[in-house]
């Protein structure tokens, strides 16, 4: 049966200590008291291999050359290294095979760390390495069928509603305790709440994160020629924009006004990027809390996710879908939402020429480039490839001259609200796979995420999951190498960036219909009210037969009936009714004066 929050800390309880001594005692020689090493079975990680070198010899080889800014002491990580080398006797010989999406941290995990897994455990993993939406188009296939592909994926969180409400995947919080890690510390994890069900079931387990938060030129921001003209135009301080208009504003004017013709030291420059091209990765850059950040929905309340209506707009009563539209309580094409897709159409005219024509990959690295003054929604998991030290945003010691910070926010946004999204790629399990097989990935999913290799992972892949790796002592040493990511992570702010919630009752079904919808608009075919119109309503016919088909359980779709919007706009919360003016009094926040209260508060 599943245990619930209150008792998901399994083995978690299990003394460090205890198995620092048991180390010590198990590991001192790597042999038995008469020198002799027994080859025909495995006792503690002490078995020679055909190399001469036990496992835990190869642990602490790895320890040395690859693990070393481990937030855990040399006994400490070796303690926990031991522990994988015992849960995993069983295993020592098995393959399995794992898939995630083509990012820097899995292309670590896929290049690294399955070797140091192999060379610990004796379990071989081939991490396959594929699109994000292959992911979902196998993790589909494979509930479709129940027949196994792969022993372990990693997914994104978004799916959590989905999850939660089918009979497939196996929850993390059902593992046998023989194979949960006593250091697996999950109140560590930063985002332990997004993969955890409605119902208070951990589904799972969370391997890279990364935000969208809002970019910009430091150096232009402070130049003093470039802030005299700006508040010469604008009557205001260039700096951090708090809201939709004071962006808009910086917008214009280094795309247009900026000495005079929209240049600096001669090259023509735009003050906003984005990206449009009518393909997947387009929904994404909607669902991805755009909306949210306008200010539709509800405010989160202590939750991941706005209660009862949430950032794609559906309600839920109780935690039961109960619809889309405006006319069923939904916000999906209300005020809020029409604003926040018309705004994007409307700044394309500060955007490259080409930004229109664009996918999210295609787009991630132009900021690089050094014509971008700023862009509104930028995936933090772009952090590395921006600090390349021949690009020409980055000085010539490697220091990077843009920063990131906390999205402005649109006129329907008040305070309590989500703000941003964050990606949380989890580890997801399957019911019917192969039991040892799922127990093995189980244990590589604990290994990859583990404390002795957290820091390290980081460090390649800069999407932090770890409270502790957060706060280790290389990344307050390397601060200033990564633009302000370190201290917004450090920040209290951060809970404000969530991912897709419960409210959602199958992502990959309603997921399909925003890039589609929200193309029509980007391409000039639909209004931005038509567009949100049709979005609505086709996720309130995929619930419809959601509905019909009496699947997700006690928290299955149940639709409301349909009435005059005016009703739902007299009710308190969302949706709420247009403004008679969403040109809100522009505001700005020197960048400094922002982390000194980040530092303050953490």
């Amino acid at each position: 049966m599943s245990k619930k929050h209150n008792k998901r800390k399994l083995t978690g309880v299990v003394a460090l200590s205890t198995s620092i001594v048991f180390l010590a005692t198990a590991c001192a020689g790597g042999a038995t008291d008469d020198g002799d090493a027994d080859s025909g079975s495995s006792d503690g990680g002490s078995t020679v291999d055909a190399t001469g070198e036990t496992k835990i010899e190869r642990a602490e080889q790895w320890l040395d050359e690859e693990f070393e800014n481990t937030t855990l002491s040399r006994d400490e990580a070796l303690a926990e290294m031991q522990w994988f080398i015992d849960a995993a006797e069983e295993f020592d010989g098995m393959e399995i095979s794992v898939v995630s999406e083509t990012i820097a941290p899995h292309e670590y995990e896929s290049n690294v760390l399955t070797q140091a897994f192999e060379d610990i455990t004796g379990i071989k993993v081939t991490h396959d390495l594929i699109g994000e939406g292959d992911v979902i188009e196998r993790l589909q296939t494979e509930i479709q069928t129940r027949n196994s592909i792969y022993d372990g994926y990693v997914n994104d969180s978004d799916l959590i509603g989905t999850h939660q409400r089918g009979d497939y995947v196996f929850p993390i919080d059902d593992f046998d305790s023989a194979y949960v890690s006593p250091t697996l510390d999950l109140d560590d994890f930063i985002g332990i709440d997004f993969t955890t069900g409605a119902d208070d079931v951990l589904y799972q387990l969370p391997d890279q994160q990364f935000a969208n938060l809002y970019w910009f030129r430091y150096d232009w921001f402070n130049d003093e020629d470039i802030k005299q003209q700006f508040e010469d135009e604008y009557g205001y301080e260039l700096g951090v924009p708090v809201n939709w208009t004071a962006y808009e504003q910086i917008a214009d004017f280094f795309t247009n006004k900026v000495n005079g013709d929209g240049t600096i030291d001669g090259e023509e420059v735009f003050g906003h990027m984005d990206y449009g091209k009518k393909d997947p990765s387009l929904g994404w850059r909607f669902t991805d809390a755009w909306l949210s950040m306008a200010g539709n929905g509800d405010t989160i309340k202590g939750t991941p996710n706005g209660l009862p209506v949430d950032e794609w707009g559906i309600r839920v009563e109780g935690c039961k879908p109960a619809g889309s539209s405006v006319s069923r309580g939904g916000d999906v094409n209300g005020p809020a939402s029409v604003y926040a897709l018309q705004k994007y159409l409307d700044w394309f005219e500060y955007a490259p020429p080409t930004a229109q024509g664009m996918d999210f990959s295609e787009s991630g690295p132009v900021v690089g480039q050094g014509q971008i003054a700023q862009q509104i929604f930028w995936y933090t998991v772009f952090t590395a490839s921006a600090s390349d030290p021949s690009l020409p945003v980055n000085d010539e010691d490697g220091n990077p001259k843009w920063r990131m910070a906390p999205s402005p926010h649109g006129a329907y946004w008040e305070d309590g609200k989500k703000l941003g999204y964050q990606d949380v790629g989890s580890w997801t399990f399957m019911n019917h796979a192969d039991e040892d097989k799922r127990n093995a990935a189980w244990l590589y999913a604990q290994f990859v995420t583990s404390k002795t290799v957290d820091v390290d992972k980081s460090i390649a892949g800069l999407t932090f999951i770890r409270d502790s790796t957060v706060n280790a002592d290389y990344f307050t040493e390397n601060a200033n190498r990564y633009g302000g990511l370190i201290e917004f992570y450090r920040s209290p702010d951060r809970v404000n960036w969530t991912p897709t919630g419960t409210n959602v009752p199958d992502y990959p079904a309603l997921a399909q219909l925003w890039w589609a919808n929200v193309g029509q608009a980007a391409a000039g075919e639909a209004t931005a009210q038509e567009a949100m119109d049709s979005l609505a309503e086709a996720q309130d016919e995929v619930m419809a037969r959601l509905e019909r088909s009496g699947s997700g359980g006690e928290c299955g779709v149940e639709l409301n009936e349909e009435r005059d919007p005016q009703y739902w706009y007299d009710q308190p919360g969302a949706p709420v009714p247009a403004l008679a003016n969403e040109d809100e009094t522009p505001e700005t926040v020197p960048y400094d004066d922002l982390v000194s209260r980040w530092q303050a508060a953490g």
